[in-house]
């Protein structure tokens, strides 16, 4: 069996899934395409494949429709295209279970770095016991969270926002989301709180807290924490 990841592309559109097979073999993937949703989760079940490429116009159903019914049985990586780009929308997809979403057109080297921030939550950061972003290390274990070597001393808040992201390392995560998981449902819709508690987290784990690098901001979404390789 080959080591290449398998990436599964939903698109009726003939001429991208020919952009995709050309570009994304050239960069060490294999590719399997099919024009329909009722074949994509036909496919998924079939192949397993490492990474879905979603669209959302297609012929027999709403994407958004084939990313709910697969989740009720997979947790397959799905990266979401689309001419679309409401906020609403994206948020809709998020909280259906979408990893991330690219709007059409796009650049081949912007699709490549979320293919790689997908590959790397397919064996979620936040299931080894240290992770490491940059000169960020987080002991989830121990709870000790270390910059440059140096130990960052964060409230149970702070931490808490800190591990949710680190669990989904790569991923957009809506401001529902991250109320939800670190203050419960009732605070869903405070999103004061979230950015409150996002500007301390920068201030004390971002090199320039305001230009970040590792906690970006997804505009009208959410956030996302980027993975930084150590010679960056």
């Amino acid at each position: 069996m080959s080591g290449e990841p398998l990436v599964l592309v939903i698109d009726d559109e003939v001429a991208i899934r020919r952009l995709l097979r050309v570009s994304l073999e050239a960069n060490g993937y294999r590719l399997h395409e099919v024009a329909s949703g009722q074949a994509g989760l036909q496919q998924v079940a079939m192949l397993r494949p490492d990474i879905v490429l979603l669209d959302l116009g297609l012929p027999d159903m709403e994407g958004l429709e084939v990313l709910r019914r697969l989740r009720e049985w997979s947790h397959v990586p799905v990266i979401v295209l689309s001419v679309r780009d409401s906020d609403a929308e994206k948020i809709a997809l998020l909280d259906a279970g979408a990893d991330d979403y690219l709007t059409k057109p796009f650049s081949m080297g912007e699709l490549l770095a979320r293919l790689r921030a997908a590959r790397r939550h397919i064996q979620p950061a936040g299931d080894a016991p240290v992770f490491q972003s940059g000169a960020l290390s987080v002991d989830l274990s121990n709870r000790i969270v270390t910059l440059g070597g140096e130990v960052v001393k964060l409230s149970v808040t702070e931490y808490a926002l800190l591990r949710v992201f680190v669990q989904h390392a790569g991923k957009v995560l809506t401001h529902r989301q991250l109320l939800r998981e670190v203050w419960g449902p009732s605070y869903e819709t405070e999103i004061q709180y979230l950015r409150v508690y996002m500007t301390m987290l920068r201030r004390k784990l971002e090199a320039t807290p305001t230009d970040p690098k590792m906690f970006v901001t997804e505009p009208g979404v959410g956030y996302r924490m980027n993975i930084i390789d150590l010679e960056e």
